[in-house]
This record gives C-alpha cells, structure tokens and sequence, in this order.
C-alpha cells in the first residue's frame, strides 16, 4: 500500500529529522510504500521564520533597532541550517513535492495514489511557529472518508484552553484509529471522549542502536567526553554541565545546530551530518540533556545520562519516557549533585522493557494500517 505521512520532518533540529526518518523507515519494512508529505510553512522558514519568532521576544520586538539587530544576529545561521538540514533530508527521506499552504495539499496529485494518510510523531498537534495547532497536520486536507492513522501522535504539551481542545476534537474525531506517544496524551483524548487505538514508542526507538549505527560513515573521537545536547535556553543547565565535567575530568563537548549555543560552554560541535550526530551520541561516556530525543538515543545507545527537565511546559514527553523505562532517577533538581556520575544505568531490565515496548508497538503500527483493507 502507499502511505502517506505528515509529521514535523522539517525544523533544523535533529530530532524531528530522526523521528521522521524511523517513521518511513518502519513502515518500509512493513513491505509498503511510504513518502513524507513535504510541507513546509512559510513562517517556519527563511527570513519570515526569524521574524515570527521575532513576535514571541518582547525584549527584543518592541524596539526596532533592537529587531533589526536581532535579525541580522539570527538570519545567517539560520538560514545555513535551513539549507544544512534541507539536504539531510533530501538525502535521508522519500520526500514529496514541497507544499506551504491548504490549498497547495489539497491540489496535490499524491492525494488520490494514496491508501493511507498517517500522521507522524513529535509534537504534530501541538502550535506551531504562529502560536496555534495547524490543522495540516490533523490531515484537513485530504478528501472525505479517507483513511486516517496517527501513529506516536504528541500534543507536546499539557495546557489548553477549552476553544484549542474543540478544535483538537472536530479536527481527530475522523481519524480511523489514533496512536499517541505520552501518557499525558492519553489523558487529552480521554477529555475529548475519543478513543485510542494504543500508547506506543516514539519511532526513533523502533529502529534499534545497530540500526542507527549504520548511519555512521566514519568514527568521530573515541576519548571519554561529556556530552551535552540542549534544546532550550537554561542557563542552570549550562552551569551544571560545566561543574559535572570538570567533576569528572573529561572534556565538555557541546552538539547543536544552534551557531547561539556557542557561548554556553564546551567545545562546540556545530550542525554535524546525521552520521556524525549519532556517533557523538553512541561514544559519549555521559550525556547531559533536556531533549526528549537526546534522551530517547541515550536509553536505546544505553548510555549513562543524566536528564534536567525542560524550563518549559513541554517535559511531560521526557517524563513519559523515563517513567516507561522506570529511569525517573536520573532527573536531576538538585544542581549541585554529581552523584548520579557515580550511579551506571543497568540497561538490562531497560533493554527488556524496549524490546518488548518495539515488538508491541510494531505490531500496533502494522495493525493500523492493515486494517485499511478492512474498512473499505
């Protein structure tokens, strides 16, 4: 069958490219065809994605030397990364013509060679560059009765408000079965009365570490580090990951695609190819982070990691995780504890439970789209 999949495939982080990759690849394995629906939106890239950004930086939007300073600081490392990650893509994905807008999806010719519309992972229904959920990746474009999937679906966050959660359920309430990543999903669609099909891995964890290792083309050091891998802006974490590596005698290595994380500490390796990203990873000796992603490649690299939780709203996803794992205590409050440098993860009740969680998750996966057949 040819699959169809929506998914966050396109901000410049590594993350949303991963999770894009393992989705397309899963499903190939499956036996199907499967493509990434190339939808970009005009604000999320380019010159009108910095000055979206712009709108949500008070101390910086509402003067406007400060605006233009700000995006003569910001534009040309984004831009490179925009055009970094485009050929990542390119190189990494089955990818269809790109599309900006409604009216551009719904025109498109692969609508009517599709069998399935599956919506991917990471944080797809949660707002996006303008503040607000995007009903593309609910799947508004495709024609009535099609047939509808999300597989890992995430909201990315918790708190909405009552007008957000009726959209959310007009827009899903089509959907054929609806799989989710975190428990705090399941608790969405248990308040929008909508039934779930199963809770299952995010895709990146579908795709073992030999597998991901196979992306690696040449080795990157193999001398002890610390690695750090941050998303958001904590300066607490900043601090923390500096005093953990001068505790343990290793070099700080800092990964971002990010050119603004360079101030923050360590030696900084800025927008690595895939292969090398992932190798950073797989040879750590630690890894410090607040990515739900970084902390996904930790567990199924089985690396020794520690998690400070997001300063934002969105770390229920982490939580998810670590709780699926029974790993909760390697989140860290206290900044000034270095104990769990001394406390190794036993990976092996851990393996188990991922295995078992891919098996399970697999077949969820399969059984979604099989079902196809039957519903028509």
């Amino acid at each position: 069958m040819k699959i169809s999949i929506i998914t966050r495939h396109a901000p410049s982080n590594y993350g949303s490219l991963l999770q894009a990759i393992a989705t397309q690849k899963i499903i190939q394995s499956l036996g199907h065809k499967a493509s990434i629906i190339n939808y970009i939106r005009k604000d999320e890239c380019g010159l009108k994605g910095v000055t979206t950004l712009l709108k949500y930086k008070k101390e910086w939007e509402n003067n406007i030397f400060k605006k233009i300073l700000y995006i003569l600081l910001r534009y040309p490392s984004d831009k490179y990364a925009e055009i970094k990650f485009s050929r990542m893509r390119k190189r990494n994905l089955d990818l269809t013509p790109r599309f900006s807008s409604h009216i551009e999806l719904k025109e498109a010719s692969f609508i009517k060679e599709t069998d399935v519309f599956l919506t991917g992972s990471d944080q797809v229904w949660g707002p996006v560059a303008d503040g607000k959920p995007d009903s593309a990746y609910f799947l508004s474009f495709t024609p009535h009765n099609s047939y509808k999937v999300s597989y890992a679906g995430s909201f990315g966050k918790t708190e909405f408000n009552e007008s957000t959660l009726a959209l959310y359920k007009e827009w899903l309430k089509d959907y054929n079965h609806i799989t989710i990543r975190e428990d705090s999903a399941v608790d969405i669609l248990k308040k929008l009365e909508l039934p779930c099909f199963g809770q299952v891995l995010d895709p990146t964890l579908l795709i073992t570490a030999e597998e991901w290792s196979q992306f690696i083309t040449q080795p990157t050091t193999q001398k002890p580090y610390v690695l750090v891998y941050q998303i958001h802006n904590n300066p607490i974490l900043d601090q923390y990951a500096i005093a953990f590596a001068k505790k343990a005698n290793l070099p700080l290595y800092r990964i971002s695609p990010s050119l603004h994380q360079i101030k923050r500490g360590g030696k900084f390796i800025y927008l690595p190819e895939i292969g090398d990203f992932i190798s950073y990873i797989k040879n750590a000796t630690y890894i410090i982070t607040d990515s739900f992603h970084g902390t996904a490649f930790s567990i199924n690299f089985n690396k020794n990691f520690i998690e400070i939780l997001p300063n934002t709203k969105t770390g229920t996803r982490n939580q998810s995780i670590l709780k699926l794992t029974k790993l909760e205590k390697r989140i860290i409050t206290n900044y000034n504890d270095f104990s769990l440098m001394n406390q190794p993860i036993d990976y092996s009740e851990v393996n188990k439970i991922i295995k078992q969680e891919r098996a399970k998750s697999t077949n969820i996966l399969e059984r979604i789209i099989n079902n196809y057949k039957k519903e028509q």
